[in-house]
C-alpha cells in the first residue's frame, strides 16, 4: 500500500547532559507523530519539510530517525548539507561504494544500477569525474564536479540500495538559487516515480511547494504542521517568479 505508515514516533524525549555539571538540556519534548496526536505517522511516499528556528530539534530528529543519535525515551516504530563524497574516488565509484559493502549484487549488476542512478541524476557524462579538490605533492588537482553535481552524486550515492526513505538535512544549505531548484526538482522526481519517502530539514521557505506537508519544530515540540498539495516542479523562471509572488505577500502583510 502506498500510504502505509513508515514512521510512528510515541512520547520522543531527547535530553543532552551539560558538560560539567548535573543539568540536562532537553532538545526534543515528547514528540508525538501518530493517530493519537494531531501530527500523524509520516506515511509512505510522503515528502515531509521539517522547518522552524535554529536549535528547534530538526536535526536531533532527524538524527534519531536515522538512529545516528538515541532518545532519552520514546520509541521510533539521513543526504546531509556537506556532500561527504570521497575525493580520491570517481562519481561512479562514490555511487557504487554502498553496493559493494551490502554485497548483494555482482559487478555487472553493480555497474548497471550505478549508470542508472547517475542517468537518473543527470550526470551519466560524468561518471569518471572527480568530486573535490586534492592538495599536497603530486596529488594537486582542481575539483572536476560543481557543488550541485557533487549533490547529485551524493542523492545517487543515497538511492544505491533502494532505501524506502531518504533523510535530508539541508540538502541546498550550500547550493545558489539555479542548482538548488535543480536538486529540489530531482529530490521531487525520486519521491514522485519511486515513492521514496523524504524528509527533510531546510531553512529555506521558498521549496516549501515541494512538500506535502510541513511540520514546524520550536523549542523542541512540534508547534504547526502544514498540508500542501502543490507539489509541481518548478523550473528557474518560475521560481524567480514565485520568489517576487513571495516577496509582494509579505508586503502586503
Amino acid at each position: 500500500l502506498i500510504w502505509e505508515n513508515v514512521i510512528v514516533i510515541y512520547t520522543l524525549i531527547k535530553a543532552y547532559k551539560v558538560f560539567g555539571s548535573d543539568q540536562h538540556v532537553t532538545a526534543l519534548k515528547e514528540l508525538n507523530l501518530n493517530y493519537s496526536s494531531p501530527f500523524p505517522p509520516i506515511r509512505k511516499g510522503e515528502f515531509v519539510i521539517l522547518r522552524g528556528p535554529s536549535g528547534g530539534g530538526k536535526t536531533t530528529l532527524l538524527n534519531m530517525i536515522g538512529t545516528i543519535d538515541v532518545p532519552t525515551t520514546g520509541t521510533i516504530s539521513f543526504v546531509f548539507q556537506t556532500f561527504n563524497l570521497l575525493a580520491t574516488m570517481s562519481a561512479f565509484e562514490n555511487v557504487e561504494l554502498p553496493m559493494t559493502i551490502l554485497g548483494k549484487l555482482n559487478p555487472k549488476e553493480r555497474k548497471e544500477r550505478v549508470e542508472m542512478l547517475l542517468r537518473l541524476v543527470g550526470l551519466q557524462d560524468r561518471m569518471a569525474h572527480l568530486p573535490s579538490e586534492l592538495s599536497g605533492g603530486e596529488q594537486q588537482r582542481p575539483s572536476e564536479l560543481s557543488g550541485g553535481e557533487q549533490q547529485r552524486v551524493t542523492i545517487a550515492r543515497s538511492m544505491a540500495n533502494d532505501p524506502n526513505i531518504l533523510l535530508l538535512d539541508e540538502p541546498t544549505g550550500d547550493l545558489d538559487t539555479f542548482n538548488t531548484v535543480e536538486i529540489m526538482d530531482l529530490l521531487l522526481k525520486i519521491n514522485l516515480e519511486k515513492k521514496t519517502t523524504c524528509v527533510m530539514v531546510t531553512h529555506n521557505p521558498d521549496v516549501e511547494c515541494y512538500a506535502d506537508r510541513i511540520l514546524y519544530l520550536e523549542d523542541g515540540k512540534f508547534v504547526k504542521q502544514v498540508y500542501n498539495r502543490i507539489q509541481v516542479a518548478l523550473v528557474f523562471e518560475d521560481y524567480n517568479e514565485y520568489l517576487k509572488n513571495q516577496d509582494l505577500n509579505k508586503q502586503n502583510h
